[in-house]
């Protein structure tokens, strides 16, 4: 090719680096805040950022019900994507819902901000779930008829039709399993799920609800109530975001009072608190437009970060004294209620509600003025108190066979020994003896509640691969809310051991009367315990199967393991 002197120079003299710069610009800013990024745009954004960054990185945690990976984006200063008990990890989650898509289009620009400034602490690992409910997010349409915007997004539920901030529990998703597992490895001290409120109407745009600090150790809790959220609240305030609780009330009109949410483990910040994790659940209000409730998360998402590098010594000591003390509890709490006789206050930018004749029905009406808006105290109660207390045992012992919660225990770090040699234990059994059973499924399941069980001391057989979980180990809490059956969001409670509910032998009557006749003759003691259960229930004393029933229950041939819990509690001192 014959190449000119003036272009020679123009090739000698020309910067090599004088490429054009990627647009980052997000679909979000494209669209001049009317739209929200689609499933392959969010993955495609931060794919660029991974390949322009060298302190970025985009990786693949796991498979989702939809059969798309389960992604994780890293940004680290000192481009280290691992965690280490020197730097604070923030993990932020985003699109469990969505249709409440604020957090995946704020953190495409925060990841892409703090990237392009410069200013990644170095003291923090953040790690931001672009989308979680990636089935969801592929369902766009615009199924929240009371959102104001944007034009379309995702959907609540997952390829299986679950709601996965119910899931963190019982993991039916693929989407939890891979969260569960990234979770583990990442070990946060902090947590953010971003979400968008449904409710009454009011002038906050950013309302959020802490872990339920009455379930935290205490070096947890008062660091976080009387450091951390006092210092986020003013800097959201400074910034134009004045913040409130999660406005969760019995009645129409929030200035009736505000009330705690009970975030049990089944939600991901319970979740999180089981690993001595503090989190925030933030939800912008869903009447606001939606560059207002970006921005609003994108305020909220960066003064986590910044108090996370300003106080990473305090909050990386606190969870390893947390982490410390769990090991060795002997007492722990479940099933939390709110006290309703501790009321605090709270200041809330709230607007008059009234009534006024439907258009619809005729009948009267909830509106909520704007023309109106107020400034007030209100009531706020968020103090809860156990609803029961229990001492650990020295360990728990798991037949093998219960394969799916075996591999839920290892997914969420437990650590546990298989047994070698088939082996002979004493331990504690629990039988079952009251519980209540949901008329209808919720999230897939008939849930349990009203637990009630009895305990017998036993000699039973455990086999080579049956599983011994000793509860010297930081993951205690988690074990007492899953494998203790009276537990609100236990495994027992979510199904996992509904086998154990069926009788698998009976007794045909016209044989067993000559069994239990004879029974009665050689036994005093039975015979006395009938004739009392008689004379106190006659419908008992009117039905002859009911009494054979009594007896073959009293009797060696009723089968040991009819409502016997098969999670034994192995006793004695650590």
């Amino acid at each position: 090719m014959n190449v000119t002197l003036p272009f020679l120079l123009f090739l000698l003299v020309t910067p090599a680096f004088a490429q054009p710069k990627p647009d980052l610009t997000t679909p979000y800013e494209r669209s001049g805040g009317l739209q929200t990024a689609t499933y392959p745009e969010i993955i495609d954004y931060y794919r660029r950022l991974d390949r322009q960054f060298e302190q970025a990185k985009l990786i693949e945690v796991g498979q989702t019900d939809v059969g798309k990976p389960l992604h994780l984006f890293l940004l680290a200063a000192d481009q280290s994507f691992t965690a280490r008990p020197n730097r604070v990890t923030l993990l932020i989650n985003n699109g469990i819902h969505p249709g409440e898509p604020e957090g995946i289009d704020a953190c495409m620009m925060l990841a892409r901000d703090l990237l392009q400034a410069n200013k990644l602490p170095k003291n923090v690992l953040l790690a931001i779930v672009p989308v979680f409910n990636v089935d969801g997010c592929l369902n766009r349409g615009v199924s929240r008829v009371n959102q104001n915007g944007p034009e379309t997004y995702g959907f609540r539920g997952n390829a299986r039709n679950l709601n996965l901030n119910r899931d963190f529990i019982k993991a039916d998703a693929e989407n939890t399993k891979a969260f569960q597992t990234m979770f583990q490895q990442l070990k946060p001290q902090v947590f953010i799920d971003n979400h968008t409120s449904d409710g009454a109407d009011y002038q906050h745009v950013v309302t959020y609800f802490a872990t339920q600090k009455d379930k935290l150790h205490p070096a947890l809790s008062g660091y976080m109530t009387q450091t951390f959220q006092p210092a986020l609240d003013k800097a959201l305030a400074a910034g134009g975001f004045p913040t409130a609780p999660y406005v969760n009330n019995p009645k129409d009109k929030p200035e009736s009072g505000l009330l705690g949410y009970n975030d049990s483990p089944r939600y991901s910040t319970g979740y999180a608190a089981l690993f001595n994790c503090f989190g925030f659940t933030l939800e912008t209000h869903m009447w606001k437009d939606y560059p207002a409730r970006v921005k609003g998360s994108y305020a909220f998402d960066e003064a986590v970060l910044r108090l996370c590098e300003r106080d990473a010594p305090t909050i990386l000591a606190n969870k390893q004294r947390a982490d410390a003390a769990v090991t060795g509890q002997t007492t722990f709490a479940l099933n939390y209620r709110l006290d309703r006789s501790r009321v605090d206050s709270v200041t809330f930018l709230g607007y008059e509600a009234a009534y006024k004749p439907s258009e619809v029905s005729g009948l009267q009406r909830l509106y909520y003025d704007r023309a109106r808006p107020f400034t007030k105290r209100i009531p706020y109660l968020n103090h809860f108190v156990p609803d029961l207390q229990l001492t650990a045992p020295r360990g728990y012992v798991i037949p093998q066979g219960w394969r799916e919660v075996i591999a839920l225990l290892k997914r969420n770090g437990v650590r546990m020994q298989a047994f070698a040699r088939d082996t002979l234990l004493p331990v504690s059994a629990y039988y079952l003896d009251e519980y209540k059973t949901a008329p209808r499924p919720y999230e897939g399941h008939y849930l349990h509640t009203g637990v009630k069980v009895r305990t017998e001391t036993q000699r039973l057989p455990f086999y080579k691969g049956d599983y011994l979980i000793l509860t010297n180990q930081p993951a205690n809490r988690y074990l007492i809310e899953t494998l203790e059956p009276q537990a609100q969001d236990s495994f027992f409670a979510w199904n996992f051991f509904d086998s154990i509910l069926d009788q698998k032998e009976y007794f045909s009557d016209y044989i067993f009367e000559d069994t239990a006749a004879e029974l009665l003759r050689n036994d005093p003691a039975l015979r006395q315990k009938l004739a009392d259960k008689r004379a106190s229930d006659k419908v008992f004393a009117e039905s002859a199967n009911a009494q054979l029933e009594f007896i073959y229950k009293q009797t060696p041939y009723f089968e040991k393991t009819y409502n016997r819990y098969p999670v034994y509690r192995l006793e004695g001192g650590r």
